[in-house]
């Protein structure tokens, strides 16, 4: 008798306690896993209605302890309470999955408002690379410059203590999201590259391709290689001599290892105690595609190398079997698009980012083909962040970047704002090895929108790390909306805005219909892409006034990423009467449009991190279709033959009646029948 008192006492306890302490515990991790040291910390927060919420005679700490059990009972992993925050929101902590995963898990739950990684903040690190902090020491003729990458830090007054300045792109925070992924590739299109260089040897630098040609048959003196198309892309130097000059109709000039200046800021490796940091951190590939030799490159050379590096045929070249995600190309010309919109249009749809140099004309011409639709256009600043005076600028250009200035203009003084970066010390064929590797500096300084370009390049590959599912477009798009917005003082002294300025002018403020959309911030363009981007599709094929319109969100999902919430609005439904006439909320809405016209529709995701994107899509309505009038019955004739129309209610009871009567004198007949041969049989037995 009292075991079975025992055991009631035991199931009127189990029953009488709240629904999470009933439910037995999820099992734990496999012990294989369990044996990792992988704990997984969450910020969770329950909707109000949550049934997890219902009050308990518990403390707070023994109600959220109940809480994670029963969510952990859902979703298959054992979890424990942490701190509470709010009412309705604390930590969980799980074991043997990230942080990331398991807030996925916890935020696909209809009844969680939001779950986060509880992740851990850093005090902004900065790079060990020497010449990151202040260029190499100053002597007589070389070092410097004293704020040595300047281009790379969070924007400030310039000439503090930290040497910042307005015009910084600010990658430190965005090395705090991401310091690239080695999946992405940066196609470098220029004079090739010094492999040898110390700074370029941290196994991201591919072998790339030299597609230089001879500029006619048998004759190599622009490729400076003594052959044409080939594997190799390392930079023999682009000195010009008299000779040369009057051969290939240019100037004399020593060699600039161009190449080797532009990749290294894109890719030089970063954070290994040697020479400079760079845009990506070393952590993406960087490709030469060697286009420029003596006197610049062709068109059809240019144009090879481009569809080369996004993974394009070119005839009689092996395929690219690393083909790129951004092409960098610090390269231009006075003229129109012309010829590179159609090669523009191919390697964007082959999902390669273009990113060209706005030129150094200190002209209102942009060069080509930073001119061409679907390229990103960089303009050149001062560190003040005003446009630099050589640059050109235009409508066709999309975001404006550093490009190196001296600020004192006294022959023999020290360059003050340049972008140092790699080069090599040859002054006609290069310097072999670690004794040719070098910097410039303030006194052999890089000025330029060729530097620009690079830095805007580097970004988009960050963003890329981020989210690889991006498009062209999108990163364009991206890279101009978090853009800061231009100063309007702090530049040259009276300086006119920039529509006004005159192609000799010593500098201008920025607009943006001159410089863009604004002045790169890395960080934001990192920030805006790293999470799930809202997209929207239109599942009504052909918009109709006064018919439904179905609209679903089609975000695309990368691993670890879930949409928590979703919020449709119609911004604008102009002249259609757009309205949504169910929930607002879900992963597909419902519009009514009341007549033609072009309504404007808003959707807004926040992803399972607190990410939030916002996309809009105008959607076009066509008028309602034409009313047919009814078509009035016709009855049909008393008798005889058939004739078209409907049949009258009168006449479909006549008939109606004739089947029943039809059917009942059947039945008559049968049973007649019947009665007959069962006669028949009595009579045979008789």
């Amino acid at each position: 008798m009292k075991r079975v008192l025992i055991c009631a006492a035991v199931a009127a306890a189990s029953w009488l306690a709240p629904l999470g302490a009933r439910t037995p515990l999820a099992q734990g991790v496999p012990a294989a896993a369990a044996t990792q040291d992988t704990t997984a910390r969450v910020i969770v927060k329950f909707r109000a209605e949550s049934p997890l919420l219902r009050k308990q005679a518990l403390s707070a700490a023994g109600q959220q302890t109940l809480q994670a059990a029963s969510l952990g009972q859902r979703i298959g992993v054992a979890l424990e309470s942490g701190r509470g925050l709010t009412e309705r929101s604390h930590v969980v902590i799980g074991h043997g999955l990230t942080s990331k995963q398991l807030a996925a898990r916890i935020a696909a739950q209809s009844d969680v408002e939001f779950a986060f990684a509880d992740e851990r903040k850093h005090i902004v690190s900065v790079p060990n690379d020497p010449f990151y902090a202040t260029g190499p020491a100053v002597a007589v003729t070389n070092g410097g410059p004293l704020v040595g990458q300047w281009y790379l830090r969070p924007p400030g007054t310039a000439g503090d203590a930290n040497n910042t300045a307005p015009a910084a792109i600010n990658a430190e925070q965005a090395w705090d999201l991401t310091k690239g992924n080695s999946g992405v590739v940066v196609a470098v299109l220029d004079t090739g590259v010094r492999f040898d260089h110390p700074d370029l040897q941290g196994g991201n630098v591919l072998p790339g391709y030299d597609m230089v040609s001879a500029e006619q048959a048998g004759t190599f003196t622009a490729a400076n290689d003594g052959n044409g198309r080939d594997g190799d892309a390392s930079d023999p130097g682009d000195f010009v001599n008299a000779g040369d000059a009057a051969t290939l109709g240019c100037s004399q000039g020593n060699s600039s290892w161009h190449g080797t200046q532009t990749l290294g800021l894109i890719g030089a490796a970063t954070n290994n105690g040697v020479g400079m940091a760079s845009v990506s951190y070393g952590g993406v590939k960087v490709m030469p595609v060697r286009v420029l030799g003596k006197c610049g490159g062709f068109d059809s050379d240019i144009q090879a190398g481009m569809r080369w590096a996004a993974g394009l045929p070119v005839p009689g070249v092996p395929d690219n079997p690393t083909p790129a995600r951004v092409i960098n190309m610090s390269l231009g010309g006075v003229a129109t698009c012309g010829s590179y919109a159609s090669i523009v249009a191919e390697v964007n749809s082959a999902g390669a980012v273009v990113v060209v140099a706005a030129g150094n004309g200190a002209s209102s011409s942009v060069s080509s083909p930073a001119n061409c639709p679907g390229a990103i256009g960089v303009a050149g600043l001062r560190h003040a962040g005003d446009l630099v005076g050589y640059s050109d600028a235009g409508p066709e250009i999309s975001i404006a970047a550093p490009a190196g200035n001296c600020v004192s203009t006294a022959r023999g003084s020290t360059c003050l704002y340049p972008i140092l970066t790699t080069t090599n010390k040859g002054t006609t064929t290069p310097v072999p090895g670690p004794p040719g590797a070098s910097y410039t500096d303030s006194f052999d300084a890089s000025l330029g929108t060729s530097f620009s370009a690079p830095l805007v390049a580097g970004t988009a590959a960050l963003m890329l790390s981020v989210n690889p599912s991006l498009t062209p477009a999108q990163v364009k798009a991206k890279l101009m909306s978090s853009a800061r917005h231009f100063v309007t003082s702090g530049g040259v002294s009276d300086a006119p805005t920039c529509p006004a300025r005159s192609p000799t002018s010593a500098g201008c403020y920025c607009t943006t219909t001159t410089c863009g959309a604004g002045m790169l911030d890395a960080h934001a363009a990192v920030m805006s892409v790293n999470g799930v981007q809202a997209s929207i599709s239109l599942t009504t094929t052909t918009p109709t006034a006064n018919q439904d319109v179905a609209l679903t969100a089609n975000p695309v999902l990368n691993p670890g990423q879930s949409v928590a919430s979703y919020a449709w609005t119609i911004l604008n439904a102009g002249t259609s009467g757009a309205t949504i006439t169910g929930a607002n909320d879900g992963s597909s809405v419902v519009v009514r449009p009341t007549a033609a016209g072009i309504f404007l529709i808003q959707l807004t995701t926040t992803d399972n991190t607190g990410f939030v994107s916002v996309t809009t899509l105008p959607v076009t309505v066509i008028g309602p279709p034409p009313t047919v009038p009814a078509t009035t019955p016709v009855a049909a004739p008393s008798g005889g033959g058939g004739g078209g129309g409907a049949l009258g209610v009168g006449w479909l009871l006549l008939l109606l009646g004739a089947v029943v009567s039809l059917a009942l004198t059947a039945g008559r007949a049968r049973g007649t029948a019947a009665e007959v041969s069962a006669g028949a049989r009595d009579a045979r037995r008789r």
